[in-house]
């Protein structure tokens, strides 16, 4: 495998969807632009925040495909593949490779819970699948009830191909273990939770899979790229900016409220796929105002 180090903010795409359910084709590709034109470092559709949960298989090969495709290779496309199952994580995985994504990120299996033996397993083999592919690990404990101790990514770490982890626990302590343990190792942190940018940055993570960067990337950019040329003053303030809109996510049901807000600036991001439902008018108002505040939106 080619030597790859995954870095920078990568924004966790949301899926457009038209009122029938059916991919946005010329939002997405609306919001790949828009993202690309924010200075991000990388793209991830189809994971938590893109409603992989909620789509086809083919709804999934179809936005991978043009995301890929309207990227035009100018960052890495990382796809998000994770699943219940081995074998359809496997299945997703291969699919994304062959539409020519650079990386993959996978999320444990979710409703059940394996053992910490099982899910090396799991990881395991969709490595081995697809060898010559970089995969990310990806936690987010919140959602899917699966810890992931450092002991476990430790034994994966050493997986050739296996050469980071998304990590949204929220818990920086376990973060900056996952941090200080693999240094040396051909293994990557990268924060999911956009709250934590900077505190990870400082602690040692290589960069942010963050779904605030869909709204105004340039924000989560500046935390980096400011952090990169060591002005940790500008870095924190960016954080600063930042964190109100994170912070909204709570005025509706995951994932609207980054649907609602694109929408409010331009890019038809549609619905969010049923059961759930709108943002009330009194939280839209909020949000408004978040984004009137963040210079998004003028009335």
């Amino acid at each position: 495998m080619k030597p790859f180090v995954p870095k920078g903010i990568i924004p966790a795409m949301i899926t457009p969807l038209d009122e029938k359910g059916r991919i946005n084709e010329s939002a997405l590709r609306k919001l790949t632009n828009h993202l690309i034109d924010g200075g991000v470092h990388g793209l991830f559709p189809v994971g938590s925040q893109g409603e992989f949960f909620s789509l086809t298989f083919e709804q999934k090969k179809e936005a991978i495909r043009i995301v890929v495709d309207e990227t035009r290779g100018r960052i890495p496309v990382y796809a998000g593949t994770g699943a219940v199952t081995t074998r359809e994580a496997i299945e997703t995985t291969k699919m994304a490779r062959d539409l020519g994504v650079s990386a993959v990120s996978a999320i444990t299996p979710y409703f059940l819970v394996p053992s910490q033996k099982e899910l090396i397993n799991h990881y395991t083999a969709i490595a081995n699948a697809c060898p010559d592919l970089p995969i990310l690990l990806y936690s987010n404990p919140d959602r899917t009830q699966v810890p992931f101790p450092v002991s476990t990514v430790l034994e994966l770490a050493a997986v050739d191909n296996i050469i980071g982890i998304k990590d949204s626990s929220g818990d920086m302590s376990l973060t900056g273990e996952y941090i200080r343990l693999t240094r040396g190792m051909n293994f990557h942190v990268l924060m999911g939770r956009d709250t934590l940018i900077y505190a990870a940055l400082c602690y040692g993570a290589k960069g942010s899979i963050c779904a605030t960067g869909n709204v105004d990337p340039r924000v989560p950019v500046e935390i980096y790229e400011a952090f990169l040329a060591g002005d940790h003053k500008r870095a924190l303030e960016a954080q600063y900016r930042l964190a109100p809109l994170r912070i909204a996510f709570g005025l509706g049901t995951f994932p609207v409220v980054v649907k609602e807000a694109l929408t409010m600036i331009g890019i038809d991001a549609g619905p969010a796929v049923l059961p759930v439902g709108p943002m009330t008018p009194e939280n839209r108002e909020k949000l408004r105002k978040i984004l009137k505040e963040m210079g998004l939106i003028q009335s």
